[in-house]
């Protein structure tokens, strides 16, 4: 990685000296992604990381930058939400986008990793930096400003608490869960048959368990009766939609996974060549393909009960798991009436990063280190805050996360309905979202070449060599 020796030059020219310290709470993808892009501009950063001597529930491993629930970053095309903001964060250089690519493993047209491999570069990245500090202890009080807390969804309690007092309200929070992932080994490949959803039998990136009608009422049946880790009757308002746990859902209907992530659409089963009644996708989770994720199956079921339902998942009678699915209470600000356009306190160099801001999802969380370090250096060099135009992706999501307008906030995934119309309505949707990502690429771009004190041209990265055509067409 190129760093910027010359980079930290005030606005009238003038060298700051000493470069001042700047502390990054949490080395997920939020933290890790800040600390790469201040370092990278020549800014010194302490970065301070519970692990390995502290691990949150849903943590497992003592590398940075961890994936704790799927391994997808969802779609790579240009035109859906999720790929757009892909497209702009490589645009300005999202240094763990490019890792992610690094460590693709086949899914479609989605970008999932191997997680060990994107942690361990991401890792070595930040240990082997000249001017990243890693303090391995769990923070209990907001260090001194400059200071970006990154501590994501499961921040410590103590420092929650400190959190709370310095921005004047009440926690929100919500639940999110996790789905376990299966030993390869241990499948039964005589039920089991590879397709991606619409592409012939024996081609695609998942595996696929098909159930007949008499099977699924049945699994439907047990799931509904295996106890759970948290036993309380869930109210919708305390569930993150996107991560509902699979019983939960299941509980709203006989036919809700079958017309959900268990639908059946698309897939042949090539023991009778007919469609199944429904079926549960597997997914990788290594490029050794040797552990697969159940799609979709997110759950609060105590580890005995997953042992027992889901192996009555035809093609997994046997499951070996490596990991059992798990829950956990997440916890957020709320930015709209707490932070500004650039997640900062007013009138604080105090900035916010990550899932704690309520931006929910991995690629909005390394889009919001990235706009955190943006601003930190920006504010630290005298420059104008780094404010993306609104018509983009992120631009949209941080317009939505710091609208004082905003009421009964929720996380929120970066997604089309919080866009700005377009000036001419078009009724196609495809047609619509293309437009969509015409318009908010050619204004980020327009913006970078505006804002060459913070974006270095020959910095930006070959978005086709990197990702693929996947990106560049539907």
């Amino acid at each position: 990685m190129m760093i910027r020796d010359d980079a930290y030059i005030r606005n009238d020219g003038k060298s700051m000296s000493p470069v001042p310290t700047v502390t990054i709470v949490g080395a997920g993808l939020a933290g890790c992604e800040c600390a790469l892009q201040l370092a990278n501009r020549g800014v010194q950063v302490t970065l301070c990381e519970q692990k390995p001597h502290e691990k949150s529930p849903a943590h497992h491993s003592d590398g940075f930058a961890e994936l704790v629930c799927s391994n997808s970053f969802k779609s790579l095309r240009a035109t859906s939400a999720a790929g757009l903001l892909k497209h702009e964060l490589l645009h300005m250089h999202s240094y763990l986008m490019e890792f992610a690519l690094q460590a693709r493993v086949d899914a479609g047209s989605a970008l999932a990793v191997d997680r060990d491999k994107f942690s361990s570069l991401v890792t070595g990245a930040i240990t082997k930096h000249p001017k990243i500090e890693v303090i391995s202890e769990q923070v209990v009080r907001i260090p001194d400003e400059p200071c970006i807390i990154a501590a994501g969804p499961l921040c410590a309690d103590k420092l929650f608490e400190a959190i709370i007092g310095r921005v004047g309200i009440q926690a929100s929070s919500f639940y999110d869960a996790a789905a376990p992932i299966v030993d390869a080994d241990s499948f039964n490949r005589d039920i089991i048959f590879e397709q991606s959803r619409y592409d012939t039998v024996g081609t695609g990136d998942y595996l696929n368990c098909p159930f007949t009608k008499q099977e699924y009422e049945a699994f439907i049946e047990e799931l509904l009766a295996a106890p759970r880790v948290i036993s309380k009757e869930f109210e919708q308002k305390d569930l993150f939609s996107a991560c509902q746990p699979v019983e939960e859902i299941a509980r709203t209907g006989i036919d809700s996974l079958r017309f959900g992530t268990m639908k059946p659409v698309g897939l042949v089963d090539p023991r009778t060549q007919k469609r199944p009644w429904a079926a549960v996708q597997l997914r990788c989770e290594n490029q050794h393909k040797t552990a697969y994720n159940i799609v979709g199956f997110q759950t609060n079921l105590t580890w005995p009960a997953q042992k027992e339902v889901f192996r009555m998942i035809p093609g997994l009678e046997q499951a070996e798991f490596f990991r059992y699915g798990v829950m956990h209470r997440n916890s957020f600000i709320d930015a709209p009436h707490v932070l500004d356009a650039t997640f900062a306190l007013p009138n604080t160099s105090l900035r916010f990063a990550g899932q704690i801001t309520g931006t929910e999802g991995y690629v909005e969380a390394i889009a919001s280190g990235l706009l955190a370090g943006l601003n930190s250096y920006a504010a630290l060099t005298g420059k104008p805050s780094v404010v993306l135009p609104t018509t983009g992706a992120f631009g949209s999501l941080v317009s939505y996360a710091t609208d004082q307008a905003t009421k009964n906030y929720q996380p929120m995934h970066v997604n089309f309905g919080i866009f700005q119309p377009l000036a001419q309505p078009i009724k196609n949707k495809k047609q619509r979202y293309a437009a969509y990502a015409d318009r908010a690429l050619a204004d980020l771009k327009a913006y970078m070449l505006h804002r060459d004190d913070i974006f270095d041209p020959s910095w930006r990265s070959n978005i086709s060599d990197l990702a693929g055509e996947v990106m560049l067409s539907e």
